[in-house]
């Protein structure tokens, strides 16, 4: 984020009667064009976010719900959006992703998650791919980047402004898990590896604290401090944090490793409510045919 948009939030939140919220909506379209909608689901406490280019009329969507899955395709058409992916950080225990059913809803979404994960989708990504939408796609390092099928970029496409959708490989709350940061770094949206003074569990689906501690110090916490945090879940009413914020604050994840895997193997949560029937549909891409 550069230095005169953080003097231009610094201003506005201090100003007098302006809330959070305001201050948000203010933001919902950034200044190169980026448009960022936070929607949310109560039962799993799930946030989903909608990026688009509203000049080009391109979009995506990050974790989506089935519940939700009709709010979020209309809001798209709504904005007059195009939707290109419905993206998954990981396969979801807590909620059957709304992946499937858009597909079905809107032509030509396609469906991603990580090849780690094991699960189906149009898209399968790895570490260091892109996703590329509206003008927000550009050439990655090492030549890297991918068409949707897989395939190279075309030179056109390596012309457009630099700025895209990197993947980062964070596995520890599940093998397949993945953060997905905005290639200037103003922006990661962690999934389950990250919350906002927490982290996802790690006592199912090849979780492994050891591997968590060390995707997140490594993958997320090496971001600028300004870097802005969405997680896939808040459970106490926050939207967003950072990474300075998290590395200072998280009262996990400040831990040293060796204490960070005690506090882990000793959480004794209970098992997530709609496992039985999340996961086996995830793995699936979730339920392709409309809800009745």
């Amino acid at each position: 984020m550069g230095s005169g948009l953080l003097l231009r939030v610094r201003g506005l939140l201090q100003a007098p009667g302006l809330r959070w919220g305001q201050c948000l909506r203010a933001f919902s379209q950034r200044g190169d064009g980026l448009l960022l909608r936070q929607l949310f689901e109560a039962k799993s406490c799930t946030y989903t976010y909608l990026l688009g280019d509203r000049l080009l009329g391109e979009a995506l969507l990050i974790d989506p719900v089935l519940e939700t899955a009709s709010r979020d395709a209309r809001l798209v058409q709504e904005l007059g959006l195009r939707l290109l992916y419905a993206v998954n950080t990981h396969c979801h225990a807590d909620h059957v992703t709304g992946s499937g059913i858009l597909r079905s809803m809107v032509p030509g979404c396609l469906s991603v998650i990580s090849r780690l994960s094991g699960a189906k989708a149009d898209i399968l990504l790895e570490e260091g791919d892109i996703l590329p939408f509206g003008r927000f796609a550009a050439k990655t390092r090492a030549g890297r980047e991918k068409l949707p099928t897989g395939g190279r970029l075309c030179a056109e496409s390596s012309k457009r402004q630099p700025q895209n959708l990197e993947t980062r490989a964070s596995p520890g709350h599940t093998d397949g898990c993945l953060t997905f940061v905005l290639s200037d770094h103003s922006a990661a949206f962690t999934g389950d590896a990250l919350l906002i003074r927490g982290c996802g569990r790690t006592d199912f689906q090849q979780g492994c604290a050891k591997t968590l501690y060390h995707s997140v110090h490594e993958k997320i916490f090496t971001l600028p401090g300004d870097c802005l945090i969405y997680p896939a879940h808040d459970y106490q009413g926050h939207t967003v944090s950072t990474v300075e914020e998290e590395r200072t604050l998280n009262p996990r994840l400040t831990l040293s490793c060796e204490d960070f895997i005690k506090v882990m193997d000793n959480l004794n949560l209970p098992k997530p409510q709609q496992i039985d029937v999340a996961v086996p549909a995830n793995m699936r891409c979730g339920i392709q045919d409309p809800l009745s």
